[in-house]
């Protein structure tokens, strides 16, 4: 049995889908909240990871304490939607001479249909003056990083009123300054659960637009996100030079959907893609979630003000120190804010990536193979040539699931005049396979979406090694 299927008439319908039925919870950012929260955490005194853990009015443990507070509020709002809890443990190291106790503030907002598949949302809420391991001195930590936080209550507020049929999660974490000890405690949990982790947004000073030379850049937010992937080891580098890959990770690919996603509210910010996982010699609550291979990017702002972050309160030779409140720009962390919302909530709705892998050795044609995603209704297939930065803007060919015969009976597809034609495709139940002629795979980066029936499209996954959304097996570590 043989079917044709127009591919123009498979696009119109995928357009014609409604992208999503629920109103826009990004609307729905308070700035004023956000400067509540803001100015909440710095009446705390400091948050050093180090401070007190009993004090009630100052120190850590208040502050953590608070923040798990707001999400049992943002709970009750939502009938009790959220799972609260801390995730915590003692740890030593760098920077802790003594063991201390670590806690990360964790809000849990399960999926409706595919609870196991996770986005996370994050800040640290812990501060720090300049030296990090003072933890007496005043440390109001604004931008650096009661705006990440502040950012994470107010999405959880805001997203926590919608269901998605992923989960979504929410953390203030601690420890970050003193060495990402929170960050790798949430990172282990989050490995733990056995949650299919599709994207962690990290959010680290992300409250002004001004830097200390006096360059202001309130319409652009930058997102770093890694090249070669953390845990790839050297037979997959080996494989990546081959190729293609080290442009390719998850989270660079996370990156690009970002940006897109950016570029269609003309009211907001654009996203500035620095391809780097974090700023030149600094890190992140994002990179141990990199080492683990779950994909993960930073959100920071444009312009970093080194006179304000990791600074104690002072004025020399006519300059103010400090990273307080009166620094900060809140309509610029509304709008990164809203940035987040958007991200997370098409995230939530659209299914995974595909893992897809191609073959285009020494053929004329290129082959596609990649397992069936669960939610998703239909495919997109992108290229790129293997020096251009970004995907072309439109898929060049996309299948839909109801479209497919069952039983892996092969069919053909009429092509489009971009020397893309009939296609063989061949769909069982383990896997798919698309073979596309005229296409030379030495010439092309390939990379496939997924879409849910309702049109939400995931980011795309790249056909080169590494490029799934996942951990690497455990076979490529030995």
């Amino acid at each position: 049995m043989r079917n044709t299927i127009t591919i123009a008439s498979l696009l119109a319908a995928a357009a014609a889908s409604p992208a999503c039925a629920q109103d826009d919870p990004a609307a729905a950012v308070s700035e004023a909240r956000l400067r509540a929260d803001v100015e909440r955490m710095v009446a705390f005194g400091t948050r050093h990871t180090l401070s007190s853990q009993t004090d009630p009015e100052r120190g850590i443990g208040a502050a953590i304490e608070w923040g798990l507070g707001q999400f049992d509020e943002a709970s009750a709002a939502c009938g009790g939607c959220l799972e609260t809890l801390f995730i915590e443990d003692r740890v030593t190291g760098n920077r802790i001479p003594e063991p201390v106790r670590i806690r990360n503030a964790v809000a849990i907002q399960r999926g409706t249909e595919r609870p196991n598949e996770v986005v996370i949302i994050q800040g640290h809420i812990d501060s720090r003056g300049s030296d990090v391991m003072d933890a007496q001195v005043d440390a109001p930590g604004a931008n650096d990083n009661a705006s990440g936080s502040a950012l994470t209550l107010e999405a959880a507020r805001v997203l926590s009123g919608h269901d998605y049929p992923g989960t979504i999660v929410y953390a203030l974490l601690s420890g970050e300054e003193q060495g990402l000890y929170g960050g790798n405690l949430m990172a282990e949990y989050a490995a733990e659960q056995g949650w299919t982790v599709k994207a962690v947004l990290n959010n680290d000073v992300v409250g002004g637009s001004c830097g200390s030379d006096g360059v202001c850049d309130d319409a652009h937010v930058r997102v770093f996100s890694e090249g070669i992937r953390a845990d790839a080891d050297d037979q997959v580098r080996a494989a990546m030079r081959s190729r293609g890959g080290g442009n390719d990770s998850p989270s660079r690919n996370l990156s690009r959907y970002l940006d897109g996603l950016a570029e269609g509210d003309p009211q907001g910010l654009d996203v500035r893609q620095t391809w780097r996982s974090d700023r030149m010699g600094r890190g992140g609550d994002h990179l141990p979630f990199l080492d683990r291979g779950f994909p993960a990017i930073r959100f920071s702002v444009a312009i970093e003000d080194y006179e304000h972050q990791h600074q104690d309160l002072r004025t020399e030779d006519g300059v103010t120190y400090g990273d307080t409140v009166d620094e900060m720009d809140f309509p610029y962390l509304a709008k990164v804010t809203r940035l987040n919302v958007r991200a997370a909530e098409k995230l939530a709705a659209a299914p995974m990536p595909p893992a897809v892998t191609v073959d285009g050795i020494v053929r004329p044609d290129v082959e596609f193979t990649w397992a069936p995603v669960e939610g998703a209704a239909s495919y997109n297939f992108y290229k790129r040539r293997t020096d251009a930065p970004y995907w072309e803007d439109e898929p060049f060919l996309t299948i839909r699931q109801e479209d497919v015969p069952e039983g892996g009976v092969p069919i053909t597809m009429e092509g489009r005049d971009n020397g893309v034609e009939r296609p063989r495709i061949v769909w069982t139940h383990d896997d798919i396979t698309v073979t596309v002629p005229t296409l030379r795979g030495d010439d092309w980066i390939f990379g496939l979406s997924s879409v849910s029936a309702d049109g939400v499209e995931s980011p795309v996954a790249s056909a080169v090694p590494g490029g799934a959304f996942s951990p690497l097996p455990e076979s490529t570590q030995d």
